[in-house]
């Protein structure tokens, strides 16, 4: 007899039960934020990164003794993080209106801060893509009022995903079909790009051309509700190119072609999440106040290990 998970998760088609471990909880590490967001995991130095946006500071732990510690204040209300294919830790600033990178050796460079002379939003999420050009939503949250960042009209007059391209640094609309793009990412095989949408509460996905080119764009999948049940945000996608989307409730999963296979559910409402340890089997999740830590079956897909 198969042995049952725990409350943790809701399974809605038994395929899911293939990609959670029995007898798991879900795991809060720390409390304390007024928002956590962007999780980030460093495997060489065994610690998490994330940020608390209102409170203009990003936060560390470390999994070797379980400490938090302050990481980097000010943070320029950053939001979210990625890591990139030289293992350098690259983020979306509110405050700053950019998208920065975090040398080696700490220091800060600005990887694009305007598009076509003006200045962005208020990037919010960010991915790297195998050749090494970083991709980011826009959306407005920064510059909407003070509490995320420094309440601003838009110069842009839309929110748009954008590329960075990793030879010149040339900013590009990529999509411009949302209303407020959030978290995104690429399946394993960088063949297709996800991106969710608050506002329209869907998951978009497109076609990946050879160069980066994106095309026949559609909806994936949408989360029923309203925004007090929580929205997507943040998304990730495991090895077998399973999606792991917050939502309500929790972290909704689907199969590659859009089925709900079930929910995993989360004390807070989640904005985010990222694999991490040294399997990469397991979640760390940013969910308002907290950051939260489950063990799965299935193993993630991390855009700079080799698969």
């Amino acid at each position: 007899m198969a042995l049952e998970l725990t409350s943790s998760f809701e399974v809605v088609d038994r395929r899911f039960r293939r990609l959670a471990l029995p007898y798991i909880h879900v795991e809060k590490l720390y409390t304390g934020c007024r928002w956590a967001e962007g999780p980030a995991w460093f495997a060489a130095g065994r610690y998490l990164v994330w940020s608390d946006i209102p409170n203009d500071r990003m936060l560390r732990w470390d999994e070797t003794d379980g400490s938090v510690s302050v990481f980097r204040q000010p943070s320029m209300n950053s939001n979210g993080h990625t890591v990139d294919l030289q293992g350098r830790l690259v983020s979306c600033e509110h405050l700053s209106r950019c998208v920065s990178r975090t040398e080696f050796d700490g220091k800060r460079t600005v990887l694009a801060d305007r598009y076509d002379g003006r200045r962005l939003n208020s990037p919010n999420d960010v991915v790297v893509r195998s050749d090494g050009s970083v991709w980011f939503t826009d959306p407005s949250y920064g510059i909407d009022s003070d509490y995320e960042g420094d309440a601003s009209p838009s110069e842009i007059g839309a929110n748009n995903v954008y590329r960075i391209d990793p030879a010149n640094g040339r900013v590009t609309i990529v999509a411009s079909d949302f209303v407020q793009p959030n978290g995104l990412a690429f399946s394993p095989d960088g063949k297709r790009f996800y991106v969710d949408d608050d506002e329209q509460r869907n998951i978009h996905v497109y076609d990946v051309g050879r160069d980066g080119t994106l095309s026949n764009g559609r909806v994936f999948g949408e989360e029923p509700g309203g925004k007090d049940d929580g929205v997507p945000d943040g998304i990730k996608v495991d090895e077998k190119g399973n999606l792991f989307v917050t939502g309500p409730k929790g972290i909704w999963v689907w199969d590659p072609q859009g089925h709900h296979l079930g929910t995993i559910v989360v004390p807070e409402q989640p904005a985010n999440l990222t694999w991490g340890e040294k399997d990469y089997r397991t979640l760390y999740i940013t969910a308002t106040s907290s950051v939260y830590r489950l063990q799965m079956k299935t193993r993630g897909f991390v855009p700079y290990l080799k698969h």
